[in-house]
């Protein structure tokens, strides 16, 4: 008898991460939700900025350093806190949540940008450590740039994993992030930015690039 070759059945796009229905349509997004929401934040905070008297160079140049300030965070929070997987139970589960679901589910395009019930608390809490170092005044425009840093971020990751990337630009910084997919490579932390991987030495082995599809 004659053995017939069995169609692999496909890889499911996404899953289903808690039992509450509440909380599991909270764990998704629309790619556009973070601009929706934080943009008109931004432009509030912009005209606050102007109505404290804040010159042009001065606001612009803060403005320059929040988004600089915001590859840094990236970095470091794609690193350190994304991929963090501990021991415990508690901990692989949360890592799961937090970071786990994207890297098994990469396509998953209502869990590609951050829910805002993660980025509103998160922007909160910038805010105010950037207020109590830097004060009321210069505050504005150093959190609108970190916060349209994250906005570059959100934007970039969906593209990514779902644009066709036809600039020169867009092909190479999604080739550098396949390779942190797909290699098995622990680099390319920056997915908007290599430039934290260029200082830091953790873009990998050149080899891994070719590799990435």
């Amino acid at each position: 008898m004659q053995a017939t070759a069995t169609t692999p059945s496909p890889r499911p796009a996404t899953c289903q991460m808690f039992e509450t229905p509440l909380i599991e349509r909270f764990s998704r997004i629309h790619p556009a939700s973070p601009f929706i929401f934080w943009l008109p934040v931004f432009g509030y905070a912009g005209v606050h900025a102007a109505r404290n008297g804040l010159g042009l160079l001065a606001g612009v140049g803060l403005f320059l350093a929040g988004v600089f300030l915001w590859t840094f965070a990236e970095y470091v929070l794609h690193r350190y806190v994304f991929h963090y997987l501990g021991p415990r139970p508690w901990q692989r589960r949360m890592h799961f949540v937090l970071h786990g679901v994207h890297h098994d589910f990469p396509q998953d395009a209502d869990r590609l940008v951050m829910p805002l019930g993660a980025s509103i608390p998160m922007g909160a809490g910038f805010y105010l450590l950037f207020r109590l170092l830097t004060g009321p005044v210069l505050v504005d425009p150093l959190f609108i740039g970190f916060g349209i840093g994250y906005l570059i971020y959100d934007g970039t990751h969906y593209a990514i994993h779902h644009f066709r990337m036809s600039s020169r630009w867009g092909k190479w910084i999604k080739r550098h992030h396949m390779v942190h997919h797909h290699t098995g490579a622990h680099a390319r932390w920056g997915v908007s930015s290599p430039l934290w991987d260029w200082i830091f030495g953790t873009m990998g082995d050149t080899k891994a690039e070719k590799a990435a599809p």
